[in-house]
C-alpha cells in the first residue's frame, strides 16, 4: 500500500467485509470514512477502534448520501477511494417475493451505488484520479434459488463496473469489483447447518472464505498495486465456480 496518507470511503463498514475493509484501510495508515445504515454500537466501536469516522447513511436517500460526502469533503478535501460494499439480501421464491422486497435489494444493491458514485464522481474526474472497486457476489455469476432479487442487483453491479471503467478509465479512474463466494459473515451464519455443509462440498477449498481475505483483494485493487488493473472482476470463492461451466 501506499505510504502517503488517502481519503477513503467505504459504504456499509460496520460488519462483516465491510468491517475488515476498514480495518485493512486503517492499518496501512489511511484515512477511513465509512458508512451504516443500522448496527449503530458496532459502527461507533470500529470508529473509536481504529480512528475511523462513521456516518449513519442510507443507501437509498441520495439527500443522506449527498449530506455524508459534503461534510467528508469538508474534511479530506478529495476523495482517493470509494469502495462500494453496502448491500443486504431479503431471499425468498420468486411467486412468493411481494414487489416491495424486490425493489428495496434492487434499490439498496445497485442504485445506492449509482447514488454513491455519481456523488463521488465529480471530485474524482476534478483531480483525473481515483479506485471505485464494487463488492459484487457469485450469486450475480452463477444461478441460486431463493434470491432472484439479491443476484439481479448483483449482475447488474458486475455490468456497472464493466461500463464504468470504460468511461473514468481514460479520466485516469479505476474502476474493479471484487466478487465474493460464500464468506463467514452473519448472512452465511443463518444458512441451515445442512445447506452450509453442502456448499463446503462444491468449494475446492472445502471451507467458507474469512472476510479479511476479500478484504485485502479490496484493498490491493484500490492500490497503485494495481495500477494496470481496470474493468476487471476478482473472484474470491476458494474455486467453487472454478469447475462451473
Amino acid at each position: 500500500m501506499e505510504s502517503t496518507k488517502r481519503n477513503i470511503i467505504v459504504t456499509g463498514g460496520s460488519r462483516g467485509i465491510g468491517r475488515a475493509i476498514v480495518k485493512e484501510f486503517c492499518a496501512a495508515g489511511d484515512r477511513v470514512y465509512f458508512t451504516f445504515n443500522n448496527h449503530e454500537e458496532e459502527a461507533r466501536s470500529l470508529a473509536k477502534e481504529c480512528d475511523a469516522t462513521a456516518f449513519k447513511c442510507s443507501q437509498r436517500d441520495p439527500k443522506a448520501i449527498d449530506t455524508t460526502l459534503s461534510a467528508i469533503l469538508n474534511e479530506a478535501n478529495t476523495i482517493d477511494v470509494l469502495i462500494n460494499n453496502a448491500g443486504i439480501t431479503a431471499d425468498m421464491f420468486l411467486m412468493l417475493m411481494p414487489f416491495e422486497e424486490w425493489d428495496k435489494v434492487l434499490d439498496t444493491n445497485i442504485n445506492g451505488v449509482f447514488r454513491w458514485v455519481r456523488a463521488v464522481s465529480r471530485p474524482m474526474l476534478t483531480a483525473q484520479k481515483g479506485a471505485i472497486v464494487n463488492v459484487a457476489s457469485i450469486a450475480g455469476l452463477i444461478g441460486v434459488g431463493g434470491q432472484t432479487n439479491y443476484a439481479a442487483s448483483k449482475g447488474a453491479l458486475l455490468a456497472f463496473t464493466r461500463a464504468l471503467a470504460a468511461e473514468f478509465g481514460p479520466k485516469g479512474i479505476r474502476v474493479n469489483a471484487v466478487v465474493p463466494g460464500f464468506i463467514d459473515t452473519d448472512m452465511t451464519a443463518v444458512m441451515p447447518r445442512q445447506v452450509k455443509r453442502d456448499n463446503k462440498e462444491r468449494i475446492l477449498l472445502k471451507r467458507f472464505g474469512t472476510p479479511e481475505e476479500v478484504a485485502k483483494v479490496v484493498t490491493f485493487l484500490a492500490s497503485d498495486q494495481a495500477s494496470y488493473v481496470v474493468g476487471q472482476e476478482i473472484i474470491v470463492d476458494g474455486g467453487l465456480t472454478a469447475t462451473v461451466s
